[in-house]
């Protein structure tokens, strides 16, 4: 795909602010008719620069009241180790994130449950089921600073927010 102009950057900026935004409302904020509008969405689309749109659900609203975050450590970085714990994380739905690290932690998980007795729960019969994890450790937290946040795509990166 070609480099993205600013155009297409608005467009990003707009959709992840909300994307249920009509076509022509998308069209109208970024300065664009209707058909050429939508022909950039479908090529960001098609791209993968959009790679799908969801609803935000409250946490709260569902029940599930604690978020811990979790550091793994393996025991054995071999390909196939890798690849098993991955398969195995990626299939506990309590899990909402998981990200591989670079330093004394291996992966980075996020953990939401409705307890704390759940957790315990999870952490027994799932966790530390996985046999190459050598460590696990859990931090809990006691709210959201900064909610999950529109991606800046405008090209400020570390600046933006000075």
């Amino acid at each position: 795909m070609e480099a993205l102009d600013a155009i297409d950057r608005l467009i990003l900026t707009e959709l992840q602010r909300n994307g249920r935004l009509t076509n022509q409302e998308l069209a109208d904020r970024v300065g664009l008719s209707p058909s050429p509008c939508l022909r950039r969405v479908r090529r960001l689309e098609d791209a993968g620069v959009i790679s799908g749109y969801r609803a935000v659900v409250s946490p709260k609203a569902v029940d599930l009241e604690i978020t811990a975050f979790v550091r793994l450590r393996l025991a054995s970085h071999e390909g196939a180790t890798v690849d098993a714990v991955e398969e195995r994380l990626r299939a506990i739905p309590s899990i909402v994130e998981a990200h591989l690290l670079a330093g004394d932690w291996d992966y980075l998980v996020r953990i939401v449950t409705p307890t704390f007795e759940a957790y315990e729960r999870l952490l027994r019969e799932h966790l530390r089921a996985i046999p190459s994890l050598s460590s696990i450790d859990t931090t809990f937290a006691f709210g959201v600073t900064k909610p999950l946040s529109p991606l800046p795509v405008d090209g400020g990166g570390a600046s933006h927010g000075r």
